[in-house]
């Protein structure tokens, strides 16, 4: 291990930082910016020192938090394309990409603080995001399932407007009727 590489955390640190992870995601998104870190700390089960020894900022818990947000989404494609064919593969995370952008969205208030602060929780999101879904494309344009000429950018803005059309909760079900329609726009036409 190089010395700048960080340690990995024990179990037991790890279990208390996701804890910590999906606990400021829920109050950041359902109570906005100004929820207290004690409360965050108090939902997640632990101490008000346990947060701050992972995140000794609020600024540094947002862009976590974020960040760990679009880690998931990302990171559900090899699991997704294992468990299901391709093409349910990509509507099923189409669904959890308007899932993170609602999550997002909810949190705006709170990352429009740490960019004031000088933080970029941002970078590479949209590289993330592109090479994520051009796996998926990829995946079911071999299947034969989707066109072989979509290209993942315009698929990712596509979602993003979905996602803006559709933008709350209680909009999901057009949400979910405005994919379908994308996902028909994307098959593969013999």
């Amino acid at each position: 291990m190089s010395a700048s590489a960080p340690r990995p955390l024990r179990a037991d640190a790890q279990r208390n930082r996701d804890r910590l992870l999906a606990a400021a995601v829920r109050a950041f998104s359902e109570d906005g910016a100004d929820v207290t870190l004690d409360a965050i700390a108090k939902q997640a089960g632990v101490g008000i020192g346990t947060l701050y020894r992972h995140f000794p900022t609020r600024e540094s818990l947002v862009e976590a938090s974020y960040r760990n947000e679009l880690a998931r989404l990302c990171e559900a494609v090899p699991e997704l394309l294992g468990e299901l064919p391709p093409e349910r593969a990509l509507r099923a995370w189409m669904d959890r990409f308007v899932d993170y952008m609602t999550t997002k969205r909810g949190m705006a208030e709170a990352l429009r603080m740490v960019i004031a602060a000088g933080g970029d929780p941002f970078a590479q999101s949209r590289d993330r995001l592109v090479a994520a879904i051009g796996a998926l494309l990829a995946a079911g344009a071999a299947a034969g399932a989707v066109r072989s000429d979509l290209d993942s950018a315009d698929l990712l803005a596509a979602l993003a407007g979905v996602s803006m059309a559709a933008g709350d909760p209680s909009q999901r079900e057009q949400a979910g009727r405005l994919l379908d329609l994308l996902m028909d726009g994307l098959r593969n036409r013999p």
